[in-house]
């Protein structure tokens, strides 16, 4: 056989070995990779468990600590186990089951946050896009942001004559600077090169707005949202302490009034489980839209 012949048949037996191992490598790779995540999630399961176990313990010792006059985990946890049985229980207004109070204060978050993004996207594109809207409106941000959500109650009453509208108003009042800020920062963070693309082009304004400037600040826009919807959630708790008649916030301090501590705890784990939630929810967007190279 000449070695023409030779080399052909060694091409084929290589070329029928690739294709038999290529599905076999593929498969093992494949396993690789789900053991591999298998093993990350049960690493970052058995973590959050010693975590959990050293702040009950911790917790445990407080309990010690204080004589019992601090309920411990099992008494808060049969606590929250019975609210939970009947979460959504109405005797009246000031008796209601903890789902209809948390119902309540989502509720008047979202309102107030959601007027806030309205009006925070729309200010922190023109502040990144423009020097002057820059010159006159990032002083006002600068000087409003520190001031404590809790100051904005009484002008909400003022102006509103309504201690719900109030609520809602100071949650929307707090939640606008993150996202504004960081509106503005994604949209001034604009690279030249898009800009002069844009140019070349000759994008309009809608297409400008469409196709670079909102793609390009849009994780910019949700890493602001995430952190508004946290600041807003935490500030709901206080206002509602202030407002009274429903929500997460009067529970806890209807609960405090009553002097049953395990509900004021077990409203408190509500409120972080919530919490987290939101960021969850809104990191899981955040990386949705991030670009990746």
């Amino acid at each position: 056989m000449s070695d023409k012949n030779t080399l052909t048949f060694d091409a084929l037996d290589s070329s029928i070995n690739v294709s038999t191992e290529s599905p076999k490598s593929a498969v093992a790779e494949n396993l690789k990779l789900t053991l591999n995540t298998i093993f990350e999630k049960s690493k970052s399961i058995l973590f959050a468990s010693i975590g959990l176990l050293v702040f009950g313990g911790f917790w445990s010792l407080l309990t010690l600590y204080t004589e019992g006059a601090l309920p411990g985990p099992v008494s808060t946890l049969t606590v929250l186990k019975e609210m939970l049985s009947d979460p959504f229980y109405d005797y009246g207004p000031n008796d209601k089951g903890i789902g209809l109070q948390l119902f309540q204060s989502i509720k008047t978050v979202l309102s107030g946050f959601l007027m806030g993004s309205l009006v925070a996207i729309p200010i922190g594109i023109l502040i990144g896009a423009n020097t002057i809207c820059k010159q006159i409106f990032y002083p006002i941000v600068q000087l409003l942001k520190p001031v404590s959500p809790l100051a904005w109650f009484p002008i909400g009453l003022v102006v509103f004559k309504d201690t719900g509208m109030a609520t809602i108003f100071i949650v929307f009042i707090t939640s606008l600077w993150s996202t504004l800020i960081n509106t503005s920062f994604g949209v001034a963070s604009i690279p030249q090169d898009h800009k002069n693309v844009s140019k070349a082009f000759g994008f309009s304004k809608t297409r400008y707005l469409t196709k670079i400037l909102i793609p390009y600040s849009l994780p910019h826009i949700i890493t602001g949202l995430r952190l508004s919807i946290s600041v807003a959630w935490l500030v709901i708790v206080a206002g509602e302490m202030l407002s009274g008649g429903a929500g997460i916030g009067f529970f806890v301090w209807d609960s405090w009034n009553a002097l049953s501590l395990e509900k004021v705890i077990s409203a408190i784990l509500i409120i972080g489980i919530v919490g987290l939630l939101f960021d969850r929810i809104f990191t899981f967007i955040e990386n949705k839209v991030a670009y990746k190279a």
